[in-house]
């Protein structure tokens, strides 16, 4: 492949987001068309308190699901960093490249910033965000394989080219997860050299465990919309979940920051006819608001804490060490020997 094919491709897949954006903007306004700005807010504020407590505790266990990913990521690596630091990394990482998309780049500088502070390198660090890259897909990849046939026939009917696209992400996903599990059982403790860097072949418990934490972290997100929806309508949380799954993650490929627009857009068309959509639109902005804007704005802060006491502690180690330097000699003659 040629250099200019290869940023062709590039420009591409970057300005892919616009168009995505673009397409799932037209479906929403189609969809909410016969609502007003104000039924939408009736609906929001309509959610039952309880039902936004429940949200709430769903999104901070979620998050702690999610900094279990770097836990996991540091174990993969061998590293070792204090609990509260993997924490702090991995629902900041996460807080961040929820919101702005491209969880590589956005979630990974602020992973580079922290860790190598924390003595990991930055080898170790693109390891550790690899393996949370596997653990996540292969979360939703399951979940996409046992939604698919938890969801209704009428999706099908209604819609033959979201019907298509459903059955090919399903294929996908399931040989996506025949794939990894064969992997780790065919070159087992083996590893393979990508550039610079070599990767252990995890091992089938450890892909066991990413499965697990994926489908944990995938389910409680999904808790938090749910607790926002069901006021709406009455869906088995069974079938919910997996339209959730496969509408966050055709929102994850669409480049577009947070799925905005392309997650709603996938998740009303799966809807039915009869319900109100405004009111379900309403949900889906509760939801975003508890688990994309407060985290970040919580956890966002956390950081600013962590980064001035990091400030503070420095100034007063320098000052410190000045105290304890010896004093040199001053003056012109000062240095001269007798």
């Amino acid at each position: 492949m040629s250099v200019k094919t290869k940023r062709l491709l590039k420009k591409i897949i970057s300005y892919s987001g616009f168009f995505f954006f673009a397409l799932a903007a037209v479906m929403l306004w189609w969809q909410l068309r016969n609502y007003s700005a104000g039924d939408i807010a009736r609906a929001i504020l309509n959610i039952p308190a309880i039902n936004l407590v429940g949200a709430c505790i769903a999104c901070i266990a979620g998050y702690f699901v999610l900094s279990l990913y770097d836990y996991l990521a540091l174990n993969y690596i061998g590293g070792r960093v204090s609990w509260w630091k993997w924490m702090l990394a991995g629902m900041l990482g996460f807080a961040i490249s929820n919101n702005a998309g491209h969880a590589v780049v956005s979630g990974g500088a602020i992973r580079y910033r922290l860790y190598t502070r924390w003595r990991i390198s930055g080898g170790d660090i693109v390891k550790m965000l690899t393996i949370s890259g596997f653990t996540y897909f292969l979360g939703c990849a399951a979940i996409v394989t046992i939604g698919y046939f938890l969801i209704p026939a009428d999706l099908f009917n209604k819609s033959a080219g979201a019907g298509l696209g459903i059955t090919t992400l399903f294929v996908g996903c399931l040989a996506a997860i025949l794939a990894y599990f064969a992997m780790t059982v065919v070159f087992h403790n083996k590893s393979i050299k990508i550039g610079k860097l070599r990767f252990q072949i995890p091992t089938t418990k450890m892909a066991i465990v990413q499965m697990g934490l994926g489908i944990t972290d995938s389910v409680l997100a999904g808790l938090v919309l749910y607790f926002c929806l069901i006021p709406f309508v009455n869906i088995p949380f069974g079938t919910y979940i997996g339209l959730f799954v496969i509408a966050q993650t055709t929102g994850v490929f669409s480049q577009v920051p947070g799925g905005i627009g392309v997650f709603e857009s996938i998740f009303l068309l799966a809807m039915p006819d009869t319900v109100d959509k405004a009111g379900i639109f309403g949900a889906m902005l509760a939801y975003r608001i508890i688990y994309y804007v407060l985290p970040l704005i919580g956890v966002g802060g956390l950081f600013f804490f962590y980064e001035n006491w990091l400030r503070t502690r420095m100034k007063r180690w320098i000052a410190e060490a000045k105290d304890k330097m010896p004093r040199l000699p001053s003056g012109r003659d000062g240095g001269k020997r007798k």
